[in-house]
Parts: C-alpha cells; structure tokens; sequence
C-alpha cells in the first residue's frame, strides 16, 4: 500500500508530457529510477552537465539595462540546479558572486558592504535585502531626473513653438504685404486704350 500510495504522488506530480514514459511502471522505485535516469543521467553525463553549470556560474553578470530582482532570480535557480547535480556551493561563495558580478552603479553599495560586514559570516538574504533597497533607491533617482528632463523638454518645446509660430506670422505677413504691393503696382498702370494709342511714342525695347 505504501508503495502504491508513492507511484501515485509520482505520477500525480509530473506534467503530461512524462507521464507517458512512466505510466507502464507498477512500482514507485521504477518510476523514479526512470525519471532519474532521464533527468539526472549517469556519472558521466552529470559532471557535464555539472561543468556547464559551473562554467555559467563563473561567467553570469548583471545587466545594465537588467533589474536586480530578475537577476538574483535567474542567479539562484543556477545554484539550484548545480545543486541538484550534487554542487553545494558555499554561503560566503554566493555573497561573493553577488557582489563582483553587479553593474558599475551599484559599486558604493557594494562597497559598503564589503567593508562593514564580515563576509564570511554574513547571511545571503541580508546582502540580497539591501541590494534590493538600493535599487528602489535607483529606480526613484532615474524617475525624478526623467521627471525633470520631461519638464525641461515640454517647456523648451512650447517656447520653441511659440517663436516660430509668431515668427511664420510675422513672415507670412510681410510676405503678403509685399505681394500686395506688387499686385498695386502692377496694376498702378492701366492698359492703353485705342483714343491714346496713336499719341504715345511706342517703346523701343
């Protein structure tokens, strides 16, 4: 019964698409080697996968443009898996990592913390909660300076628009003016009639 009650919270556990594999399977022990087989592999293939974690360890950065929750997320589901694969990485090993592997405008606070606190003995979620608290100070610092930069735009824009719109005014009014005046001058001198015709010298150009 025990062994029954087992392969089914195994069953129940897995998606849709493993069950198959293990459906035909009547004993708990023969569900999970399977599973284990598949997922885990055997000596050889864990310490591949293993070094290929490592190696994503040693390489991972923050970026810029990346928020430091995402970050500690997509870092700590690696240790998790290196992990499971039998890497058990040391607590001061993980303070450490966070603390090189972060953009340049978190370097005082990381440096605070390197200098105010004893690495070795310093729990992980206190380095991950004031990294945190950093960033909200960021993320308030870039909206007050994007808040100004709008301002400053939308008032050199309306000072902008204002100028060049009195100034098109002011063009398209000596503009008018003057194809008035070509228009008065043009018509200042009426056409000859037949009585004065033959009375006027005609031009010579």
């Amino acid at each position: 019964m025990k062994d029954a009650r087992a392969l089914g919270l195994i069953q129940g556990a897995v998606s849709d698409q493993i069950f198959p594999r293990i459906v035909n399977e009547e004993t708990s022990k023969g569900a999970w080697d399977i599973l284990k087989q598949e997922f885990r592999g055997d000596k050889q293939v864990r310490s591949v996968k293993l070094q290929g974690l490592r190696r994503e360890f040693e390489y991972t950065r923050m970026k810029d443009s990346e928020s430091f929750s995402v970050y500690v997320a997509k870092l700590f589901d690696l240790i998790n898996q290196m992990k499971s694969y039998g890497e058990e990485l040391p607590r001061e090993r993980v303070v450490q990592k966070l603390l090189i592997s972060l953009p340049r405008s978190y370097d005082s606070i990381c440096s605070v913390i390197e200098h105010s606190k004893d690495l070795d003995t310093l729990e992980i979620q206190e380095v991950v909660a004031s990294l945190k608290n950093f960033e909200l100070k960021l993320d308030r610092h870039t909206e007050n300076s994007t808040e100004k930069a709008f301002t400053s735009l939308n008032i050199d824009s309306k000072s902008s628009k204002n100028g060049s719109f009195s100034g098109g005014n002011k063009s398209q009014k000596n503009w008018k003016g003057n194809g008035k005046n070509w228009s008065n001058k043009s018509n200042s001198n009426p056409k000859p009639n037949a009585s004065n015709e033959g009375t006027k010298t005609p031009c010579k150009h």
